[in-house]
């Protein structure tokens, strides 16, 4: 999938109410690695709304310079009005870091963003633009789709009727990839479930752009399989899709 797909331009609204947050323990050791004096400097690479900036701004202190990085002007004008006091800046993450002077940024987060980036260019810059004590996170949520039920069916609509997607798709070795330029990457996760009412589950699954892709080619089906689905599923009108989220934390540049 290309930069270009994860624009997500149109979809800012329902990405941004409807897109599950993270869970509050993948942020939490954030401040460990921060400057103990001076104003730290953090960017949200690959930022979208602003959702981990929900989770991560109350573990950085009152005065850290934030910039957040999307390259698309739809989910900026959603964050900046939910975070005015965050630079916004349009762009993709590894050019916004190749622009950033080395060893001038204490902290680099991707959030859900990584797998749209050329990964191996993002790498290298953030390990760059790091200072020697900076961490590079990469955090992101998992549909927990090894758990069977719910999870897997829906995906097996995805791979039938969104063409070229798999639930594979991230299947990558996070840990592996930034242990070429980092020295130290150490993994969290965190198991839950999100409960969603029928509607909250449509509205998220139209923020995506596999679901947009499956409209694109079956239109109107894509919505009525969709809801098919969930009345299989659904108790109390509402389904449950399990997480696995993770946070890649790496740290000393090579």
């Amino acid at each position: 999938m290309s930069t270009s797909e994860a624009k997500f331009d149109g979809l800012a609204n329902n990405y941004d109410q409807a897109r599950p947050r993270y869970p509050a323990e993948l942020f939490r050791h954030v401040v460990e690695y921060l400057p103990k004096t001076g104003r730290p400097t953090v960017v949200d690479a690959g930022a979208g709304t602003g959702i981990a900036l929900e989770g991560l701004l109350p573990h950085l202190p009152d005065d850290a310079a934030v910039h957040a990085v999307d390259v698309s002007t739809d989910m900026i004008r959603v964050g900046r009005e939910k975070f005015p006091h965050v630079v916004w800046h349009e762009s993709t993450a590894e050019g916004y870091l190749a622009s950033c002077p080395s060893s001038s940024v204490d902290l680099v987060v991707a959030a859900q963003s990584y797998q749209w980036m050329d990964r191996a260019a993002y790498a290298r810059e953030a390990a760059r633009c790091l200072g020697p004590a900076g961490l590079c996170l990469v955090i992101q949520n998992n549909r927990d789709h090894a758990a069977g039920g719910f999870a897997a069916a829906y995906e097996d609509l995805l791979e039938e009727l969104s063409p070229g997607y798999s639930r594979s798709y991230r299947s990558f070795d996070i840990a592996e990839e930034l242990g070429v330029v980092f020295a130290e990457v150490v993994r969290r996760a965190s198991d839950w479930v999100q409960t969603l009412t029928v509607d909250e589950f449509v509205t998220m699954s139209s923020s995506s752009t596999q679901a947009q892709r499956a409209v694109a080619a079956v239109g109107p089906v894509f919505y009525a399989r969709l809801r098919e689905l969930c009345a299989r599923y659904e108790e109390g009108g509402r389904v449950r899709l399990p997480y696995v989220s993770e946070a890649f934390y790496a740290v000393r540049p090579r």
